[in-house]
């Protein structure tokens, strides 16, 4: 079995990058946040919502904004995102919290089910395919009965042609969000430069697997209601629920 690479080997420069030019590199951002927000079940009362890698807190500020009776956890494992997380969402106080983990490590999970919606976004592609089925395993017993887990994130296309395909399409969403966002090339010939199209330039760091195979990993764990509401440039949005009888 391998051993999933720490999301320690990100360092705080890459948060940096992100932080700068995310909006940039991530496909219909946007589009991919208001769709998370919308897939969160819906409930009468409190709503408890953690995120897994909030990074700097995009996310996480459109769900507190999108519920206002929620309060969300955000986890990461970098201090600068959990700081620029911390001072965006400061205005919405105790709703709000932050605490330092690392994805791929088990002491973090468990405890009783406590939690209505667990999201992730650009985080578990860091873990290998034996870390992912664990992390499946472990946040269903973290789920509400009827809670739902969404994730947004890397996908690995299959197949050389589909790999060169999600490549090309991942170039061309940079190339014209840098346009529309700036006017110019600069962030685009910066995502080129520096490598961050990983189906042309892989990273040990990187290991994205196949849609299918998240599917599959989700509905071993107990899953139901399993869906790809949304896929693009080798990007996809994907869940399940964990059953309101469990």
């Amino acid at each position: 079995m391998e051993s999933p690479i720490p999301l320690s080997s990100w360092s705080e420069a890459n948060s940096q990058q992100f932080v700068d030019y995310g909006r940039y590199f991530v496909p219909e951002r946007e589009k991919q946040i208001d769709m998370l927000c919308k897939l969160v079940p819906p409930a009468s009362g409190p709503l408890r919502l953690l995120e897994l890698c909030c990074g700097e807190g995009l996310l996480a500020e459109a769900l507190l904004e999108h519920f206002p009776q929620a309060a969300l956890t955000g986890y990461d494992g970098s201090p600068l995102m959990l700081e620029r997380a911390a001072q965006r969402l400061e205005r919405f106080g105790e709703r709000f919290s932050v605490r330092h983990f690392e994805l791929a490590e088990r002491n973090w999970r468990g405890g009783q089910a406590q939690y209505n919606a667990i999201l992730s976004s650009l985080a578990i592609h860091h873990l290998d395919a034996a870390g992912k089925q664990a992390l499946y395993t472990d946040v269903y017993q973290m789920l509400l009965p009827g809670g739902s887990f969404l994730i947004a994130d890397l996908v690995l296309p299959v197949g050389s042609e589909a790999m060169e395909f999600a490549a090309a399409e991942w170039d061309a969403a940079v190339r014209q969000q840098a346009l529309e966002l700036d006017g110019t090339l600069e962030a685009y010939e910066f995502f080129v430069r520096e490598g961050w199209n990983i189906f042309r330039y892989p990273d040990p760091m990187d290991q994205p697997s196949p849609l299918n195979d998240h599917i599959r990993w989700l509905e071993a764990a107990g899953y139901q209601d399993l869906n790809v509401f949304w896929a693009s440039a080798g990007h996809a949005v994907w869940g399940g629920r964990r059953p309101a009888s469990s």
